[in-house]
């Protein structure tokens, strides 16, 4: 008789059946019944979870494609060169992207965004039926309205350089707030476009709009009076050139040679001084041109 003690133990044998390719696996059981588990929850997956995430992929897919297509646009279009120099380019670059990647990644997670709804309510996410009613109308009015805010900070900014460069000769304290107040109205413009994009009640903007407009135009032909009277008076003289360059003038105190018209002022050299009159003054005081 053995003693029981002494029988030796036998480890069980790894599984050799087949697999689903016909071959001989040695997959441990613990390994295999775990592998199987999840085959056999893939397996009784819903048709339509499998299409959500095929949307989702699309969606992604598309979403890049946009990206890459919007960007070669702009550039092809030359709106970085447009916008170099502007303050939201500037604030841009100092978060380490730029306008044009702005405006094209926004395209890119609009179209994500739009296929992730659809995958969701193609899976049956609870509510997500009530939520995708709501906000398919309103999901393009806040991308265009963020497309409108860029476009007009953007817009802004440019107006804003050119009006200085148009007035860096010109030597009035008012003119400094020109190209500020220039800036100002056009964002104000793009952030009412942008409200009635989503929805909101404009109606109150529309009037402070009016009012800013009336005072705009008032307290700017007041502080303004003296430029717009010489321009006035500068349109004339370029029209009907009582006087041109090289002859003998005298405006008021100032007699000399003119060397310049423009729009604004006349340039008259004397005695090797040159003098730069307001063309108003061509009005009020009178011109007299000298025949030698």
């Amino acid at each position: 008789m053995i003693d029981p003690r002494f029988t030796p133990s036998v480890e069980p044998a790894p599984s050799t059946a087949p697999n689903a390719f016909g071959t001989v696996s040695s997959v441990a059981p613990p390994l295999q019944s775990s592998i199987d588990a999840v085959r056999s929850a893939l397996l009784r997956l819903p048709a339509r979870l499998w299409l959500a995430l095929g949307v989702v992929v699309l969606a992604a897919f598309l979403g890049y494609l946009v990206v890459r297509v919007n960007r070669r646009i702009l550039v092809g279009a030359g709106v970085p060169e447009t916008i170099e120099g502007t303050a939201f380019e500037r604030t841009a670059r100092e978060f380490g992207t730029s306008t044009v990647s702005l405006v094209a990644n926004l395209s890119g997670y609009f179209i994500f965004i739009l296929g992730l709804i659809v995958a969701l309510t193609i899976a049956r996410v609870e509510y997500i039926a009530a939520f995708w009613n709501r906000t398919a109308g309103f999901l393009p009015s806040l991308f265009l309205a963020i497309l409108v805010l860029i476009v007009g900070l953007v817009v802004g900014d440019k107006v804003e350089l050119l009006i200085n460069d148009r007035l860096r000769g010109i030597k009035l304290p008012q003119a400094g707030i020109v190209p500020s107040v220039a800036k100002w109205s056009v964002v104000f413009i793009a952030v009412l476009v942008a409200l009635g994009q989503i929805g909101v009640d404009t109606a109150a903007l529309v009037v402070l709009l009016a009012t800013y407009g009336f005072a705009l135009v008032l307290f700017g032909g007041l502080a303004f009076r003296d430029l717009l009277a010489s321009g006035a008076a500068g349109f004339y003289l370029l029209l009907e050139q009582p006087y041109s360059i090289g002859d003998r003038v005298r405006i008021g105190d100032t007699d000399g040679v003119v060397q310049e018209v423009n729009v604004f002022v006349t340039h008259v050299e004397s005695d090797g001084a040159e003098y730069v009159v307001p063309n108003r003054h061509a009005f009020t005081e009178g011109v007299v041109r000298i025949r030698e």
